[in-house]
């Protein structure tokens, strides 16, 4: 560890990893809401954030967890979740009167299609205004979760015993992983009303 006259500690939240200062200035700078999105391993957290010198206040959120009680039976983390989760958290923020807001990912890479850009495309298609590049958006087959479920036939065919591992979560609540499209599409019109 370094010492010195000149060794300053650093602050507890960026030695911590939890808090890029530098980044969230630059977004509260905007005088925007932000849309937080915090993609874990197995649950996913989207909050519409209004700043307030005491602190920062929720105006609405969305996590993985309402969305299993709305019935979600595929993975609670992954794309099609994501922009289920982030549909949802923008019906909410719209409600309470907030019309636009700019995204806040956190310590996230950006990567284009990924997690974080569903939650982004859910929120737009809800009607909130948030300022993005259209490249970074997945594909419509993308979130409806085309790509699972011809993963989960192919291996279904080609390694059936790979299949019951892989998708052993899915299969537990009841949901075929090759049906996964038509399940969003079900899990969407609840959101939706």
């Amino acid at each position: 560890m370094a010492t010195g006259p000149n060794y300053r500690v650093k602050l507890r939240r960026i030695r911590e990893g939890k808090t890029n200062y530098w980044k969230r200035i630059a977004l509260i700078k905007s005088g925007k809401p932000r849309l937080v999105v915090r993609v874990f391993n197995n649950s996913i957290i989207v909050q519409v954030v209004e700043f307030d010198e005491k602190g920062d206040k929720v105006v609405a959120q969305a996590n993985s967890r309402e969305l299993v009680k709305m019935g979600w039976k595929g993975h609670p983390a992954n794309t099609p979740a994501g922009y289920l989760l982030g549909f949802l958290a923008a019906k909410r923020a719209l409600k309470r009167g907030v019309k636009e807001a700019v995204l806040d990912i956190g310590f996230h890479t950006p990567v284009h299609g990924s997690t974080v850009f569903a939650v982004l495309k859910g929120a737009l298609d809800a009607g909130l205004k948030v300022p993005h590049s259209e490249e970074a958006l997945p594909s419509e087959d993308r979130i409806r979760g085309e790509h699972i479920a011809s993963y989960a036939k192919m291996l279904k065919e080609n390694a059936p015993e790979k299949y019951e591992r892989q998708f052993s979560g899915y299969l537990k609540r009841g949901l075929k992983p090759e049906e996964l499209p038509s399940h969003f599409e079900e899990m969407l019109k609840k959101v939706s009303t």
